[in-house]
């Protein structure tokens, strides 16, 4: 076949020595993106992709058509008033709504309506303990700088705002909504150049005044990659801070009693330090401090104590470590003749809800759930009572609200999403198989229940800093599924479904595990005459596309396409750009000898060889993602075209502006959508759709 156009790209006999090794990088000019030759590459980039990728146009209408059903998210309740969240069938964005004490529902903030071009995004909110304030946080662009703002939500005014550099800020009012805390990074002018994105600490800021006025309460000399927590009782009786260093899955613990102290100066009384867990705290409105924990219970277990005495030496274990689910929520409900908890589990990543008696703990009974599949945000009424409401979705169910009634014992629907879509019947078998070292791993297939025999099969996973792959309503895999289709799911080692220890499994030196448990479940696939290497495409973003970065580099003869989003390949410089300094407690730092080693082992950019026939590869990447930066996409784009031998397998790269990381608009999520999937089938064999 003729060989495929790819723009040049300039190969450099750019290299440095680490440890001893010469590391190349022969495409580092690439990570400037205001470079002109980037710009020029990145356009003929562009150019590439839109005149080679065949778009199925029936993709894009029925993953529109399917998130069609609109969302709703769970109430909070607040003083009189209640908060949710909902889109509706024709809205590019979820708009925040309050339910006022007469029962008139109400718009408070649409991001449509901040900004109609839709690149305004609502990133979270909080009001305050009386229903009266709000603070809520918006980002531009898809650059999730988040600025924080009030709103008086009886007039619908802005009162306060913007605050800056508010990103993944937690914001804890006290009573009275006059003040709160929340978490600011410094500004630039005060940091070592390069460290814009890291240096948080946790300040107080008063309603109405200027920001630059506000007090700072914590972080002055801790490790300038910490996150911080922060958290006011419903009381405001109770202060608590915590604080990792980046996305590490342990945190240092403090509380203070602000009866006791002043709330610019609070008294902070040590809870964790040096601790290798992950601990939390609760004030119920019984007196006891609850304590939710993976200390000595890597599947979690909820302890009790004396608010007075919250060192783990006094902790009594309420509701113990399960051996085979994870712990992920509970409630309290304590207007009943008999207060109980509600505890969420995952089993295998499956969902259910167990009742326990509040005082021993004792197991009496459980919440009645819709079917298999995902609940979320277990939430009760701040000044108790005997409801408690949560979401539920399958992968055929969009997003619902069910409510729990504990003095009846029965759970109802209390809101569906607000679209009525008809949804394709798919059949979902929960797989296990053997990866290379004898682990057993779960894997949940999702096929037509009329289909059999080798499909295209798209095989996607994660596995990384302890999230889980649950089930979940999505128009992705409903329309690969509908149109003939497998999608399978891999709970991979690095993921939370099997607890801490499975996490632990999978990070630093354990990450090549990971891969081995992808590669072993393609295995799996094939062997089992689901699919063919011939027909099996693998996608992943963010960790997920390392993962799938690194797969194709290793087994190119196991996979026929790849969709690689928002990746990170280049592991060796990943903690200079982005937030990649924040993740080298899960990948390792090339600063280190031995975490080097661990890099180099797989850093799919370095692993690139000429002369090798590798799968037909799409990368995603997005201009104003600040979390992973788009220039390992770039590179490993750049190398692979150079590398190819395959004429019939192109390597090609979407290169999107003006949004980032997380969320955007629907009709960006659907062009996405379309365009990987389009690839994938074009790779796969997919004939319909």
């Amino acid at each position: 076949m003729t060989p495929m156009p790819y723009p040049p790209a300039r190969r450099d006999d750019q290299a440095e020595e680490l440890h001893g090794i010469r590391v190349p990088d022969p495409y580092r000019w690439l990570e400037d993106p205001d470079d002109p030759a980037t710009k020029e590459w990145l356009d003929a980039q562009q150019s590439l992709f839109t005149a080679t990728l065949d778009t199925r146009p029936a993709f894009r209408d029925r993953i529109a058509e399917l998130l069609r059903s609109g969302s709703v998210g769970v109430p909070v309740w607040r003083g009189k008033r209640s908060f949710f969240m909902r889109r509706t069938p024709d809205q590019e964005h979820s708009v925040l709504y309050t339910v006022d004490p007469d029962g008139t529902e109400r718009v408070l903030i649409d991001p449509m309506a901040l900004d109609p071009s839709g690149l305004t995004t609502l990133d979270s909110w909080q009001p305050d303990k009386e229903g009266r304030l709000l603070a809520y946080q918006i980002s531009v662009g898809g650059d999730e700088e988040s600025n924080v703002y009030v709103l008086d939500i009886g007039s619908g005014d802005r009162i306060d705002g913007p605050i800056d550099r508010c990103r993944y800020s937690p914001i804890a009012w006290l009573p009275g909504g006059e003040a709160f805390y929340y978490v600011r990074r410094l500004p630039a002018s005060a940091v070592p150049a390069g460290e814009d994105q890291y240096h948080r600490r946790v300040f107080l800021h008063q309603v109405g005044a200027p920001s630059d006025e506000d007090v700072e309460i914590f972080g002055h000399g801790m490790e300038k990659t910490n996150y911080y927590g922060v958290g006011v009782s419903r009381d405001g009786r109770w202060l608590t801070i915590s604080a990792s260093r980046g996305t590490a899955p342990r945190n240092d613990l403090w509380m203070a009693d602000l009866a006791a102290s002043r709330p610019e100066s609070p008294a902070l009384v040590t809870v964790q330090e040096g601790v290798d867990a992950q601990t939390s705290l609760h004030f119920g409105r019984d007196g006891r401090l609850y304590v939710f924990t993976d200390r000595d219970a890597p599947r979690g277990r909820v302890c009790v104590t004396d608010p007075q005495r919250p060192g783990h030496e006094h902790w009594r274990d309420l509701i113990p470590e399960d051996p085979e689910a994870v712990l992920s929520d509970y409630a309290i409900l304590d207007e009943l003749g008999s207060p109980v908890m509600l505890v969420g589990w995952t089993r295998h990543a499956i969902s259910e809800i167990t009742v326990h008696d509040l005082a021993t703990g004792a197991k009496t009974g459980d919440v009645p759930t819709p079917g298999l599949g995902t609940i979320g945000g277990i939430i009760e009424r701040p000044e108790g009572g005997h409801e408690a409401w949560f979401s539920y979705t399958d992968n055929t169910t969009p997003p619902t609200i069910q409510r729990y009634d504990a003095r009846t014992g029965q759970t109802t629907l209390w809101a569906s999403s607000p679209g009525a879509v008809e949804v394709p019947a798919v059949k979902t078998e929960q797989v296990v198989y053997t990866s290379a070292d004898g682990t057993e791993v779960h894997m949940l297939v999702i096929s037509r229940p009329d289909t059999t025999g080798p499909r295209p099969t798209i095989l996607y996973g994660y596995g990384g800093f302890g999230i889980s792959m649950t089930p979940g309503y999505s128009a992705s895999i409903l329309t690969w599924v509908e149109a003939g289709g497998v999608y399978a799911i891999a709970q991979l080692r690095g993921g939370g479904e099997q607890g801490e220890e499975w996490h632990r499994a999978g990070m630093l030196a354990g990450k090549p595990r990971v891969y081995e448990d992808l590669h072993a479940a393609a295995e799996h696939l094939i062997a089992t005459g689901v699919t063919t290497s011939a027909t099996l495409g693998i996608s992943g973003g963010s960790n997920g596309g390392l993962l799938v970065g690194a797969a194709l580099t290793q087994r190119p003869d196991l996979y026929a396409a790849v969709v690689c989003s928002a990746p990170l390949l280049d592991m060796i410089r990943y903690e200079r750009f982005g937030l990649g300094a924040t993740w080298n407690v899960e990948y390792g730092s090339a600063d280190v000898v031995e975490e080097f080693a661990w890099l180099w082992s797989y850093s799919p950019y370095h692993h690139v060889r000429e002369g090798v026939s590798y799968p037909a590869t799409l990368f995603s990447v997005f201009a104003s993602d600040t979390r992973v930066h788009p220039m390992h996409a770039w590179k490993m784009c750049a190398a692979l075209q150079h590398a190819q031998a395959d004429p019939a397998r192109p390597i090609l790269l979407r290169n999107e502006t003006e949004v980032g990381h997380g969320a955007r608009a629907v009709s960006k999520s659907v062009d996405l959508a379309a365009d990987q999937l389009s690839f994938l089938a074009q790779h796969t064999g997919l004939r319909e759709g």
